[in-house]
């Protein structure tokens, strides 16, 4: 139902949105110039269009509408396919689907095998006269067993009986097929299927482990037929089962053919018995010979008109089940775009883009269950709140060696066995934490844990990269000597530096927060470098003509010139310290967006991969509109002077 509900809102909104841009093209202002930032500004209604058609592309190629508005479509899918897996086999042999009889592909196969090695016999130096004319007469005794099976003189009486018999099983199962009852089933075999449905659950459901936390598709596509059209498909692909299995259990092996091929194999055994360790190619030639004499032993040969009535009859069947799988094939059509539901044995799965690409319904219910801390991933969920006593924070923020300038010994125990605390011992306590105090709510997850490392090292690159940038903007010197360091380091990538760094500060926070740091320093530098040495000259000729300072020049001229490029530099560093923090917590790392996505991986969990990916993109939006927000605010005659 919700499904339902949101694809309507999304059309809906679309082609609100639609008629409202353009409606609003016809009384807004055209006296801006083609060219004018004010052109390119406002236009929220194009922001939920693009964002609604993705959404319901998304809605579109994951079948999530074809789950929301026709649950059972896959469950019914599943049985027809069933149905056409079985008929599979039986068209094959037939000029159906195919162009041609198998019977007939098979002798052109054999026939062009059976000339070949003629050929190589006769002009083999290996063997000698009387070999090879002993040789290819084996090859025409193999070719004369073909006649024998496509001679419908020899064919047996009780082979013609079990060919009549499965054609009038498909024609009865044709006429069942049409009726509504069919399977004709009984309350005992309602009930059982009615407990089966229940048990295996719906479409694309999802179960929790009970033990680990861990969360996996435990069922794709549900197998025991939930409607009455699917209980109908059903039915008919067991019985077409049944009729395929005695199909290529039946050979065409008459008196004729037996002997025939018998006394080749004798002859031919007796005749490799008889040749010395020399001979060995004659040898080959007549196991070959064998070999394709037993292919057309096994092979489903008949003779060109005996099967006529049995490829009518599943033809029928054919055209018949289509037609009686009425609106499903529509459904099949427009809802199962890049393909459909595949039979494969006792199961049935998605085949194309509904197998890749999660359903945001299922996404959506995966996600809040490994938001919650009782399930989680990993035991650790991807965002929640804690009750942290605020002397955890305080421990964290002052450093232990306040304690230890102080005058004094710390505590010790007495003979009693008691510690008294002395100042310096309370004070031990406090900058470590060890008291209590209130509790505050502080995030932690997943999510916790990838933002603060991106947020602690762009941070980090900003208070370090701006001003020496700055700095080598204004200075030669410091022009001079940074420069090279920084154009040594700056082309190579992150990741290779990763194993590095993470090898020295190790797998934890440290390791990955020094890795951004990394990153975002150079680009940091090189945005504040270029915003100062880009600084108008005439606007500093002003100020000195003013009378400013160097420091008043730098604060009020240089640095707000060079904050538009330190303020693009810092949205370039976003992207930049989360692809590398991914990386880096695919490497190494136990919490995290990049660790969950590389577990993910491992396991083939589609749905987690791409919460991981939204999630990666959603925090990166949110940095950039923050910083979109910061530079309207701080930075307003960016482009206009």
């Amino acid at each position: 139902m919700l499904t339902q509900s949101i694809t309507i809102l999304i059309l809906v909104s679309i082609v609100g949105c639609i008629l409202y841009g353009r409606r609003l093209i016809k009384t807004e202002k055209v006296d801006a110039v083609f060219g004018n930032p004010e052109r390119a500004k406002g236009g929220t209604h194009w922001i939920i269009v693009g964002s609604s058609a993705i959404l319901l592309v998304w809605l579109y190629y994951s079948w999530d509408i074809a789950k929301g508005f026709y649950p059972k479509s896959a469950n019914e899918l599943c049985q027809v396919a069933k149905v056409n897996e079985s008929l599979l086999g039986l068209k094959y042999q037939f000029p159906i689907e195919e162009r041609e009889f198998k019977s007939t592909s098979i002798i052109k196969i054999e026939n062009k095998n059976l000339s070949k090695i003629t050929n190589e016999i006769q002009n083999s130096q290996g063997i000698n006269a009387q070999q090879k004319s002993t040789l290819i007469g084996f090859v025409n005794k193999t070719s004369q067993l073909i006649p024998l099976l496509t001679n419908e003189n020899l064919m047996e009486m009780d082979t013609k009986i079990k060919i009549k018999e499965m054609t009038d099983e498909l024609r009865l199962l044709s006429l069942n097929f049409q009726k509504k009852d069919y399977p004709f089933e009984s309350t005992a075999e309602k009930n059982e299927r009615q407990i089966a449905i229940s048990e295996q659950g719906d479409w694309g459901i999802t179960k929790i482990q009970s033990g680990t936390g861990s969360i996996e598709n435990t069922i794709e596509v549900p197998l025991v037929p939930a409607t009455n059209k699917g209980l109908k498909f059903h039915s008919a692909a067991e019985e077409l089962t049944i009729i395929n299995d005695k199909f290529f259990k039946l050979r065409n092996h008459n008196p004729q053919f037996k002997n025939s091929i018998k006394q080749l194999k004798e002859d031919i055994k007796t005749y490799r018995k008889n040749l010395s360790d020399a001979d060995e190619v004659a040898s080959d030639y007549a196991k070959d010979i064998v070999k394709i004499a037993r292919r057309i032993e096994y092979a489903s040969i008949y003779p060109p008109s005996a099967l006529n009535e049995m490829q009518n009859a599943i033809v029928e069947f054919d055209n018949l089940q289509k037609v009686e799988q009425g609106g499903l094939r529509l459904v099949d059509i427009f809802l199962f775009p890049a393909g459909t539901i595949v039979s494969s044995g006792t199961s049935c799965s998605e085949q194309g883009s509904g197998r890749w690409l999660p359903k945001p319904s299922d996404t959506l219910n995966k996600f809040i269950l490994m938001s919650k801390p009782s399930v989680g991933y990993k035991n650790i969920p991807l965002l929640w709140i804690d009750m942290m006593d605020v002397s955890k924070i305080i421990g964290f923020i002052l450093p232990d060696w306040i304690a230890d300038i102080l005058p004094g010994d710390y505590p010790v125990h007495s003979s009693d066995g008691v510690v008294k605390q002395n100042f310096k011992g309370q004070v031990l306590k406090v900058v470590t934490g060890d008291f209590k105090l209130f509790k505050i709510p502080v995030p932690y997850g997943h999510i916790w844990d990838s933002f603060l490392r991106v947020f602690l090292g762009l941070v980090f690159g900003i208070l370090i990269g701006v001003p020496l940038g700055l700095f080598m903007g204004l200075n030669r010197f410091a022009k001079g000597f940074f420069d090279p360091l920084i154009e040594l380091y700056r082309p190579v990538p992150p990741l290779a530096w990763a194993p590095l760094i993470i090898s020295v500060l190790g797998i934890d926070n440290t390791g990955k927060v020094f890795l951004l740091f990394m990153v975002s320093l150079s680009i940091m530098i090189i945005s504040a470098r270029a915003g100062a040495s880009g600084t108008q000259l005439s606007k500093i000729h002003a100020a000195h003509s003013l009378g400013a300072s160097k420091k008043q020049i730098l604060r009020y001229v240089i640095f707000p010139n060079s904050l538009p490029e330190i303020l693009t530099g810092i949205r370039v560093a976003v992207g930049m310290c989360w692809g590398t923090l991914v990386a880096a917590e695919f490497l190494a790392g136990t919490t995290g967006i990049g660790f969950v996505e590389n577990v993910a991986k491992k396991y083939f969990q589609y749905e987690v991969i791409w919460i991981t990916i939204f999630i990666m993109g959603m925090l990166g939006l949110l940095f950039d509109v923050t910083l979109r927000k910061i530079i309207d605010k701080t930075i307003p005659w960016r482009g206009k002077g």
